[in-house]
């Protein structure tokens, strides 16, 4: 008697799921990721500057579901990336931040337990973990963050160097890898960008893309950090201060051709001319240099949003859109001159959201916009009921299975814990944590030299410009938030005093 292989096998055993179909219709999973992506950005969310247009995005929330509040724990690369794979907090994967954090691969994953459940599974793009991937049938990663132009890859442990723009080869190999897969089989292809993480360069054909736009300005752009404590007067990531000549495109990209630094001059360098005749100072500068930064962001925004739709190009060719779930996110969130800044890392809302768009054929109604507090810590658990395998120990998100429903369970969370690290490099923000609920933002920083709290009410502050936290009139909500992130700091287990090698801080 013949017996099928086992990979075969596993993918026709019928599991039950509440709610969903039977296992031998297991959906394949394709998560889209990009890195430092504001959702400001992306024009189905209605910014009300209206910076871009993202025809392939819009047609995920179309199709789908947006999601106006998905955050994330910890908003940094790397340890956002430890979240998505093992849906635990950074005290507890091991990745507290960039600076002297390595991945530990043997602790279990979620696309090591789908692949042990019969799924293929692939990586292709951006890892940023320190450490080589592990639960992938396949994996060809960016060495460290990566170059827009001529990038090098490993691929499988064999470094390789391609020629052309990341974005369309990150493209192209997820592409290739899906044509080859086996078709009788469910698949887990993670397609991580390193777009629009600094340095911003835009594909070549996108140089022009705005026709030397003059960019709404966001009302927080001079913010002079009155109403709030040292940590944000003191960061060091402003486009005023911290905004370098490379940022800036006044040096130009490395890795370019000779052909490709043709075109790349051709753009820049009558615009830099000029800049430099204007000699321009103060606000005008910032002015200039804000302008300069969303041209070139906004550039390399656009790549991305012709790879999503390549891929779902794809997706309808082969007739299996509507058996695979579509994930779109970011590591974090990004800010687009609001205060004066770009980068992420703070509890405030640009940076603390990420985009989250969802497409799940027969069980997300097509348009549909939710408010929860949802996060990319619920993206294991989520991948895993959909599935229909059982997760692995420890996994701290909840399934969003019932959220895409559009049957958020009337436990569901109103208060979510976030907690950042990394310090003084590069951008000598203080770390802090804090609580964040559907109006208040309660957060304590911490570091050698401080140790204060903030609150923040978004309902009548939007823009976060002004602690409340001394506020008589706020002591009850100050008081009831205390007292929840000190339930929640114990539900997460997070450690009293930070272990070694997380933060500067030396106390909490």
């Amino acid at each position: 008697m013949n017996f099928p292989k086992l990979p075969a096998l596993l993918a026709s055993v019928v599991l039950f799921v509440p709610g969903l179909r039977a296992a031998t219709e297991r959906p394949n999973i394709l998560f889209i990721f990009t890195d430092d992506l504001a959702y400001q950005a992306i024009s189905s969310y209605g910014e009300s500057r209206k910076l871009l247009d993202t025809p392939n995005l819009d047609r995920i929330a179309r199709e789908g579901m947006r999601f106006n509040r998905a955050l994330v724990p910890n908003s940094i690369c790397g340890p956002s990336r430890a979240t998505v794979l093992t849906g635990k907090y950074s005290h507890l994967n091991g990745f507290p931040n960039n600076s002297n954090s390595r991945f530990d691969g043997s602790q279990p994953t979620f696309p090591k337990t789908l692949r042990a459940n019969g799924y293929q599974t692939a990586i292709v793009g951006k890892w940023h973990l320190m450490s080589d991937p592990t639960g992938f049938d396949h994996w060809d990663i960016l060495p460290g963050q990566g170059a827009y132009y001529q990038p090098d890859f490993i691929r499988n442990g064999e470094k390789v160097t391609e020629d052309g723009y990341v974005t369309d080869i990150i493209t192209d190999h997820s592409i290739g890898w899906l044509e080859k897969r086996d078709k009788s089989r469910p698949f887990l292809l993670m397609a991580q960008h390193k777009a629009p993480h600094r340095e911003w360069a835009p594909a070549l054909r996108h140089l022009n893309h705005d026709n030397d736009r003059k960019y709404p300005e966001p009302p927080t752009l001079f913010d002079d950090y009155a109403g709030r404590g040292q940590a944000v007067r003191e960061q060091d990531m402003t486009l005023e201060k911290t905004f370098t000549p490379r940022d800036a495109k006044l040096n130009a990209q490395p890795r370019l051709t000779p052909q490709q630094r043709t075109e790349w001059d051709a753009y820049y360098e009558p615009r830099n001319k000029s800049f430099h005749e204007a000699n321009l100072q103060g606000n005008d500068l910032v002015r200039w240099r804000y302008n300069r930064y969303l041209h070139d962001y906004l550039g390399t925004v656009k790549s991305v949003d012709e790879s999503v739709g390549r891929l779902l190009d794809y997706l309808d060719k082969e007739g299996i859109a509507d058996k695979t779930i579509i994930v779109f996110s970011s590591d974090q969130g990004f800010f687009l001159g609001e205060h004066g800044w770009f980068d992420k890392r703070w509890i405030f809302e640009e940076s603390l959201r990420t985009p989250l768009l969802v497409k799940w054929p027969g069980v997300t109604k097509p348009g549909s916009v939710n408010d929860d507090l949802v996060s990319t810590l619920d993206f294991a658990q989520t991948f895993y009921e959909a599935a229909g395998v059982a997760p692995h120990e420890g996994v701290q998100g909840r399934s969003l299975v019932p959220v895409l429903s559009g049957n958020t369970p009337d436990d569901w969370r109103k208060s979510f814990y976030y907690h950042y690290y990394e310090y003084p490099m590069p951008h000598r923000v203080r770390p802090h944590y804090g609580v964040v609920t559907a109006r208040h933002k309660l957060v304590h920083f911490y570091a050698p030299d401080v140790d204060y709290w903030e609150l923040y009410d978004l309902q009548t502050d939007p823009h976060e410009l002004r602690s409340v936290y001394d506020d008589p009139a706020q002591a009850a909500v100050r008081d009831e938030l205390h007292r929840e992130v000190a339930r929640l700091r114990t539900e997460l287990k997070v450690p009293a005093q930070d272990p070694p090698g997380f933060s500067g801080g030396r106390r909490k």
